[in-house]
């Protein structure tokens, strides 16, 4: 009998050999517009551009075989427009206890190159990135008492709302049952303090939208 040849199996590409990952993270957001934030009813900004700043803190994230557990990440940036209408400049800042592995999976994903929403949809939105920048990144999780500092670049503070008449803290949520682009249940809060500067990228907003919220994004079905 002839001698049995061994043939050396290939690993199954998953998504067309785009490495796959998951991630489901704590956001913290805040931007331009007047709370409630018009983008999310009629899709354009209540100033007509758009700023913001967006903070993350994964609680359960993988890309590949690199767990991105525990990362923190800020994006910044300002749209002369609406977001869709293009012509983005981001500023991506990346904890620097991160390793250099989480960092450039981090970049990855939100390339949008290897897919996946909602970054997939934005990357043609960008005309100007940059990053990612290490920097130690504070983060203090609570709700809309939540609030994240990056010395000499970024500082971002919520406090609750409050009826006009009492006085007294009101909740509000904005929900999508069907899932919503960024997420599907947004606590809304206001800003007491929201500014970023880097560079010739500066912008300032105190008294307007913000909303924390879980996030779950993945290139896979």
């Amino acid at each position: 009998m002839p001698a049995k040849t061994k043939v050396k199996k290939t690993p199954a590409k998953v998504n067309d050999g785009k490495t796959p990952f998951r991630v489901k993270a704590d956001s913290i957001e805040a931007c331009n517009c007047q709370h409630g934030c018009n983008c999310q009813f009629g899709g354009y900004p209540n100033e007509g551009k758009c700023e913001a700043i967006i903070g993350f803190q994964v609680k359960d994230g993988r890309f590949g075989k690199i767990s991105l557990n525990g990362l923190r990440a800020v994006v910044a940036f300002k749209y002369p427009k609406a977001i869709h209408e293009g012509h983005g400049h981001v500023i991506l800042f990346v904890d620097d206890k991160a390793s250099q592995e989480q960092v450039d999976a981090f970049t990855t994903i939100l390339s949008g190159k290897i897919g996946g929403m909602p970054w997939e949809a934005l990357a043609g939105t960008i005309e100007r990135f940059e990053g990612p920048i290490r920097k130690p990144i504070q983060m203090r999780l609570n709700g809309v008492r939540s609030e994240l500092r990056i010395p000499g670049a970024v500082e971002m503070k919520f406090t609750p709302l409050r009826d006009p008449v009492s006085g007294q803290e009101k909740e509000v949520h904005i929900v999508y049952p069907k899932g919503g682009f960024f997420w599907n249940d947004g606590n809304m809060a206001t800003t007491e303090t929201m500014r970023a500067e880097h560079g010739d990228f500066r912008l300032e907003w105190p008294n307007r939208y913000a909303a924390a919220a879980e996030v779950n994004w993945t290139n896979q079905a």
